[in-house]
């Protein structure tokens, strides 16, 4: 008989708890901010002559607003590889070194505030001899992102692609403002 009411007992209170929700409680305090990733990437083709001392500053866009703790990437399309499916732009992190048959060295390097990025060569070989293939029409990408999205050890950064496609993914309206 015990064992009845034990069960009888049990069943009213499961059946009692099955009721209506009632009304919602008090609205709780808002939460810390997330991270709010949005990067943004440009396109620039430059010229380094003795004229500009081979450096050039580029002014950020006004519509890309820069903070002083965003992190500024600088990529050279150092190639562009013909395939079937349409040409493969190759690109490389900035500072980027060239080893010559002389012995020399030519970089590719850049500085930067929250306004501009400047791009210069630096090296110990005279530029002037250097030919139209390091100093005329060299194209860059800079990307100004987030310290978060540059510290993510999930993103590699040093990957034009892979900054890309993450940046990309994760606002609607992304593309690659081409500067001219």
């Amino acid at each position: 008989m015990k064992k009845i009411g034990t069960l009888l007992l049990c069943l009213f209170f499961i059946a009692a708890c099955t009721d209506d929700v009632g009304p919602p409680g008090p609205q709780g305090p808002q939460g810390p901010a997330g991270i709010n990733i949005l990067g943004n990437i440009f396109e620039v083709t430059v010229n380094f002559t003795s004229q500009n001392n081979y450096g050039t500053l580029i002014d950020f866009p006004q519509e890309i607003e820069v903070f002083e703790t965003d992190v500024v990437l600088v990529y050279l399309l150092e190639d562009v590889i013909p395939d079937s499916t349409g040409p493969i732009d190759v690109w490389s992190l900035l500072p980027r070194t060239f080893y010559l048959d002389d012995g020399s060295q030519v970089a590719y390097n850049f500085t930067h505030t929250f306004l501009d990025v400047e791009l210069f060569l630096a090296g110990n070989t005279n530029f002037s001899t250097l030919g139209s293939a390091f100093t005329l029409d060299q194209t860059f990408r800079i990307a100004v992102v987030p310290a978060e999205f540059a510290e993510n050890p999930d993103i590699n950064v040093a990957d034009m692609q892979e900054v890309v496609q993450v940046l990309a993914s994760q606002q609607d309206d992304f593309n690659i403002q081409k500067l001219e």
